[in-house]
């Protein structure tokens, strides 16, 4: 089955997580995806870790997880872009490409010839993106910055951990992720404009920071709107009473009962109708209001029952409840099993290895594309073959040369 962006081709210039993010998504949709790394050294994060992928021996790679968690589906070759053929060789590909992604420092690519302006002279139907920490433009353009400075600076901080608390960083790069799958967006958007309604190539300007302004979203617009500073709130939910973790007498439950009828079913559960028709809690603005009064009643009682059996009542309502799961219990769960979150794929060094899979569900196309992420150079050979119409005397005499 003919995967949706089967025929696109990207060249892959990114050497961090955010635009490996961002054309590993478009592989998984069927785009060709070239990526190309510097001999002997690659993707800064082939060696980001511990931890590393073990070979089929039991021994250590140079594989870490960052790197394999962002790069399946792709062809990978090794190309010194500061050299004159590299470069060359770089702009040639670029010719066969409908998109090219890269996330170095502004003006860098300038100097080796690689810049949209020399792309575009080339290959003016090319969809240019760079993803770079602070944008193309401003008085901060060319800081280099990396996810935790963004959600720092972003406010995503201070809006996360508890209220007395110290600000705290969301427990992975939700800003590499963010802007990866904003850059994808965007470039989508832009073959479609090229190809469905005449337009042209274009470059595309995606900033880290502009990208974790976005992530505020609602908290954001509640500053924008009263003028008032958000606050972390630890586990619970803004505008919402009850929607937080209760502790029980054996662990903790996560209930999201914020609603009128939700509310309603917890006082049922708990066997306190009357909480509802209490004037204080008759409604989700008034729970709010009064949240300093209801939370405390409520974490006296979740604390006098085990969290199996308030869970258990709670979902036989038919409320939103669920448990805090570590990462290996998640993978566990019958659900996530079920929807086959992980796959399984062959891997030339460990044998097999496992990864996250792709949440998108089409219901007449199987994204089943599941290539493991290449090893270092995997494909050098096949794509100056393939792509450029290298014979084996050429390739040898630019691996000869340490062009690749």
């Amino acid at each position: 089955m003919a995967l949706p962006l089967r025929g696109i081709r990207v060249l892959d210039l990114g050497r961090l997580f955010a635009p490996a993010w961002a054309t590993q998504l478009l592989g998984d949709l069927g785009a060709d995806i070239i990526k190309i790394e510097r001999p002997k050294i690659g993707d800064i994060f082939r060696h980001y870790g511990p931890p590393f992928l073990t070979d089929k021996d039991g021994k250590q790679t140079l594989e870490s997880s960052y790197y394999i968690s962002v790069n399946r589906n792709k062809r990978a070759i090794t190309l010194d872009i500061s050299s004159p053929e590299g470069q060359q060789i770089t702009r040639d590909l670029a010719k066969t490409c409908h998109v090219l992604v890269e996330n170095f420092k502004v003006g860098d690519l300038k100097r080796y010839g690689l810049d949209h302006d020399s792309i575009k002279a080339i290959n003016p139907d090319i969809i240019y993106c760079s993803i770079t920490g602070f944008g193309q433009t401003g008085p901060y353009r060319k800081r280099p910055g990396t996810d935790s400075l963004f959600q720092a600076m972003s406010g995503l901080m201070s809006v996360t951990g508890e209220p007395d608390g110290e600000p705290n960083k969301v427990g992975l790069v939700i800003e590499d992720l963010v802007s990866g799958m904003y850059a994808a967006v965007g470039i989508l958007a832009a073959l479609r404009e090229k190809e469905v309604l005449g337009g042209k190539g274009q470059a595309i300007d995606i900033a880290l920071l502009d990208s974790a302004m976005a992530t505020m979203s609602h908290r954001a617009q509640d500053y924008l709107i009263s003028g008032e500073v958000p606050q972390a709130m630890g586990s619970k939910t803004v505008g919402s009473v009850p929607a937080q973790i209760f502790q029980c007498s054996d662990g903790k439950i996560n209930l999201q009962a914020g609603g009128d009828e939700d509310f309603k079913r917890l006082c049922a559960v708990i066997k306190r109708p009357e909480l509802f028709e209490d004037e204080r809690f008759s409604s989700r603005r008034k729970r709010v209001a009064n949240a300093h009064v209801l939370i405390p009643m409520l974490e006296e009682i979740f604390a006098q029952r085990s969290m199996n059996e308030w869970f258990e009542e709670m979902l036989a309502a038919g409320m939103m409840v669920g448990p805090i799961f570590n990462v290996k219990q998640a993978f566990e769960n019958e659900q996530v099993i079920h929807r086959q979150n992980a796959v399984e794929v062959p891997h030339p060094v460990s044998g097999k290895l496992k990864m996250v899979a792709n949440p998108i569900r089409f219901s007449d196309t199987t994204l089943d594309r599941y290539e493991a992420p290449p090893t270092l150079g995997q494909h050098t050979a096949e794509v100056l073959k393939d792509v450029l119409g290298y014979d084996d005397a050429k390739i040898a005499a630019l691996k000869a040369a340490k062009t690749i």
